[in-house]
């Protein structure tokens, strides 16, 4: 793309990339100087020059500039960046239908069943915690929300690949950090805000407000936010909406509501009420907040076009999320759960379903730690959630990072009072453990790392298993499997 094309009065020379990191530079790029929390991306200028960028846009006075190169001083670095994505990409977003799910959780199981839905009717894409996923495409991400560039060019990769919409997960860093600004949503989707990442914001008020720039930023004239009235910054939301509001919930009257709800541990059903009239609804999602996501979801698809009957018969066949309550099968006579679960509220739902599908005499048993350099007082939280509804408690490594795990251990020990607990550091043998604990009527709940296939140590980012594969496989090496009777 001609760089006058992205700025005015700028020369006619051909801008064949666009780049923030210099070590990624490749010839005839533009390098984008982003001030960060560590590096500050101006300091990096020779490099990205050495490796054949051809313009560089800074907000900081340069004094030493270089013949040959285009020096444009902007700003705001970051909103610049934002616009020339979205132009030398040809306005991807504005190509597809664009579904973005923000809250503490539920996030990843908005968006996948977003897009299995409207892959049915659409090829639907996917970006988020899992993968990047668009028709026979999948890449292992590197952050839920990726930054502009990357996001402009996957969006841009969608569209060339025939995609009609993208189901993105929008996190609080993303959005504090303006990497979907560039990106028009039709649709933003809010599912709850419990404590998280205060370690990052600093303040539940901070965490919240990076959450609603989603909404306040929602500017395509159809575009709708579909808002969980059950949760208690609804009115705040919606208040700050920019677009028409659509609710939905349990508890509360509101456009999409579900009543007469029915749990198992295979599956739910429930009664959709939808201007007045009742639609049976199953599922074979399990547990109460998924029947919120589903709500979201149900809200969301409807509101951009499609049929209530033809979204309602799509809930019975909702394939497995990996590592989204993934029930681990193995012929053994008690469940296994994977989970996500990192924050109080999402363990606190993952140990209520456990207790509830519980046998009348089965325990619940559950394998968990806390990310090192992560909202610490959480720790303690943790423990006391545990000790409130599970039997036996073993403590392990999760994304320690350089912190010592039996420390962070030791801290979540502080919240349990009552309830027998052990710490085992490698957590592929805390896993083994709890499984050959298992007795029939039990569950085993393994939270906080899903099937992400890393743990982050002292070292940096290293290959781990999978909860869901490790379970599998010691469930495996205990007899369990297709020949077993058990």
């Amino acid at each position: 793309m001609r760089l006058s094309k992205l700025f005015k009065n700028a020369p006619t020379v051909n801008i064949t990339g666009l780049c923030l990191d210099s070590r990624k530079v490749k010839k005839g790029d533009m390098y984008f100087c982003l001030p960060g929390m560590t590096f500050d991306g101006h300091d990096f200028i020779p490099q990205a020059i050495e490796k054949g960028a051809i313009a560089i846009v800074h907000s900081k006075d340069i004094i030493d500039k270089l013949p040959g190169v285009i020096y444009i001083q902007v700003e705001d670095v970051t909103a610049c960046m934002n616009q020339c994505a979205r132009l030398f990409y040809s306005k991807p977003s504005d190509k597809m239908t664009m579904y973005g799910i923000t809250g503490t959780n539920g996030k990843s199981s908005c968006a996948n069943i977003i897009k299995y839905i409207r892959d049915l009717k659409e090829p639907c894409g996917y970006i988020g915690t899992i993968a990047i996923e668009y028709g026979k495409v999948r890449i292992a991400p590197d952050l839920t929300t990726p930054d502009t560039l990357f996001l402009q060019r996957k969006l841009s990769d969608m569209v060339r690949a025939g995609m009609k919409s993208c189901a993105l997960e929008v996190s609080s860093h993303g959005l504090s950090q303006h990497r979907v600004d560039g990106i028009r949503f039709d649709v933003a989707i809010f599912t709850n805000l419990t404590y998280d990442h205060l370690d990052f914001h600093g303040t539940i008020e901070n965490y919240f407000e990076a959450k609603s720039i989603l909404f306040k930023e929602l500017v395509k004239e159809d575009g709708v936010s579909i808002l969980n009235i059950d949760d208690d910054r609804y009115e705040d939301l919606k208040e700050c909406s920019k677009a028409r509001v659509v609710s939905y919930g349990i508890d509360q009257n509101c456009d999409y509501r579900a009543i007469n709800i029915h749990e198992n541990a295979k599956s739910t059903s429930f009664d959709l009420v939808y201007k007045g009239q009742k639609y049976p609804v199953k599922t074979s999602l399990v547990a109460r907040y998924n029947v919120y996501n589903l709500l979201a979801c149900i809200a969301a698809l409807h509101e951009t076009g499609m049929s209530l009957p033809v979204i309602l018969q799509s809930c019975t066949k909702i394939p497995q999320i990996d590592g989204r309550m993934e029930q681990i099968e193995c012929g053994q006579p008690f469940h296994v759960v994977v989970d996500f679960a990192h924050t109080p509220d999402g363990m606190e739902q993952m140990l209520r379903y456990g207790r509830q599908v519980a046998a009348d005499k089965g325990r619940v048993i559950t394998v968990f730690g806390s990310a090192g350099k992560r909202d610490i007082a959480k720790r303690k939280v943790f423990g006391e959630l545990a000790d409130k509804y599970a039997d036996l408690i073993i403590l392990t490594e999760d994304d320690p990072r350089d912190e010592n795990p039996k420390d962070i251990a030791n801290q979540i020990k502080e919240g349990i009072q009552n309830k027998p607990n052990l710490f085992v550091e490698d957590r592929y043998e805390a896993i083994r453990q709890a499984i050959d604990n298992a007795s029939k009527g039990d569950v085993v709940l393994i939270l906080g790392k899903g099937d992400e296939p890393f743990m982050y140590h002292e070292s940096g980012r290293v290959p781990w298993t999978g909860d869901n594969i490790c379970a599998l496989e010691c469930l495996k090496a205990s007899g369990y499997g297709e020949n077993n009777n058990s």
